[in-house]
């Protein structure tokens, strides 16, 4: 591993998938052209190392992705995989668009609205169906805010900030 370099964390193993080793992959870092441009990923085992692995292959959507490891060809070599965090080498991805950001650059951030009422700080990025939920820790409870253009007003990484336009109740008990 390079030192100095930043580690992006690009997705979770969902599964595997099929009997020739291959993994089901649920994808944070966009669709699967990002991360078929990828040399070698990243795997975070239990103790926190990573591992890195030879991509093989890369096919798949925005949703789930099944990817091929070096030197996996058996879905017996690949079962202690599943549930692991995979990373890639921050300088080894794509570059964004100016408004799209990995989920690594919006975890910590602090969240405050328009008004500038502090919310708290972006905990965990939910992903579902149609769009994703940034969880915010507030004062011992969780907001949940939908990750949609509306609401997100701005992201300021410089400054550790993201200001939002809340949807009307969301903060009633």
């Amino acid at each position: 591993m390079m030192s100095g370099s930043k580690q992006v964390l690009i997705g979770k193993i969902q599964g595997t998938h099929g009997i020739k080793g291959q993994l089901s992959v649920i994808p944070f870092a966009g669709d699967a052209s990002s991360i078929s441009k990828l040399e070698n990923i990243l795997v975070k085992a239990p103790n926190g190392a990573l591992e890195s692995f030879p991509v093989l292959s890369v096919r798949g959507s925005a949703k789930k992705i099944i990817l091929g490891l070096k030197p996996f060809d058996n879905i017996n070599q690949v079962l202690h995989l599943v549930g692991r965090e995979l990373y890639a080498e921050r300088e080894m991805l794509p570059e964004l668009e100016p408004d799209e950001y990995y989920w690594t650059d919006l975890i910590g951030l602090q969240v405050v609205t328009e008004t500038g009422e502090a919310l708290g700080e972006l905990v965990e990025i939910i992903e579902t169906g149609s769009n994703d939920v940034y969880v915010v820790q507030r004062e011992g409870r969780e907001v949940l805010i939908p990750a949609l253009e509306d609401v997100v007003v701005s992201v300021d990484l410089g400054n550790n900030l993201m200001t939002v336009a809340l949807p009307e109740g969301l903060l009633e008990p």
